[in-house]
């Protein structure tokens, strides 16, 4: 596309003020050398998230700002990065500075690796979350892949690479990004899976809690499942 780059970093960011300007700074010393620009979407904050990303521009060149005029979500917030990223390659990660940019490299490799992997999911080792949080997610974890059979031990994980054009083909809906592997599968492509670094959240909280995700959860899980079921797969087309 006009204007492109081969990578496009998507963060989605809200009321994270004290987090955003050490995490820039490590995406962009994580991709010294590379083809690559960096999207913060400020999700409607009502910190100094925006003043604070703003400021960073003078500094790292590569990063681009956009704001969400009120809050819509963290998959709106990826969606918006998506449709506005220049690069073929997207990679996302969490705004709160658990993910650790300094194993996107391991996760572009794994991209590289075959013409049908379309997405590479990272897997926390070591999780830094508390134990009611762990818990919450290896039982959510267990039953949504009973349910998908996407075959998934960690969807919660925010730092994932895959292909932009893939994305954009899947149908949207709030708290997709829950959801990716298994849509993702639907379409007929691979998910590859990589062990990642998981690190203390250091400021600010979560946006999430267990008894507010298995609400989200429930009624998503059956509507995914529904997709699943009315969709013939991914086709090869020929113009004759």
């Amino acid at each position: 596309m006009p204007g492109g780059v081969a990578l496009s970093v998507v963060v989605p960011v809200k009321d994270e003020a004290g987090n955003v300007a050490p995490l820039v700074r490590e995406i962009a010393a994580a991709l010294t050398g590379q083809d690559h620009e960096i999207l913060f979407i400020d999700d409607g904050s009502s910190d100094g998230t925006a003043a604070a990303l703003t400021a960073l521009k003078a500094e790292i060149p590569q990063l681009r700002v956009l704001r969400h005029g009120r809050n819509l979500g963290q998959s709106r917030g990826i969606r918006t990065g998506v449709q506005a990223a220049r690069g073929e390659i997207i990679v996302t990660l969490d705004g709160d500075g658990q993910n650790d940019p300094a194993d996107i490299p391991k996760l572009l490799t794994a991209l590289a690796a075959g013409p049908d992997v379309a997405m590479v999911s990272g897997v926390r080792v070591k999780r830094q979350d508390t134990a009611s949080r762990r818990l919450a997610s290896r039982l959510g974890n267990r039953f949504r892949s009973a349910l998908l059979g996407d075959g998934a031990t960690d969807t919660g994980c925010g730092l994932k690479a895959f292909r932009r054009d893939v994305f954009l083909n899947l149908p949207y809906f709030d708290h997709l990004h829950r959801f990716l592997i298994a849509l993702v599968q639907r379409e007929g492509w691979k998910v590859s899976y990589v062990p990642v670094n998981h690190r203390p959240r250091l400021t600010g909280t979560s946006k999430y809690t267990n008894f507010g995700r298995l609400l989200v959860s429930a009624q998503d899980l059956l509507g995914v499942r529904w997709l699943q079921r009315r969709y013939r797969g991914r086709a090869d087309i020929r113009e004759l």
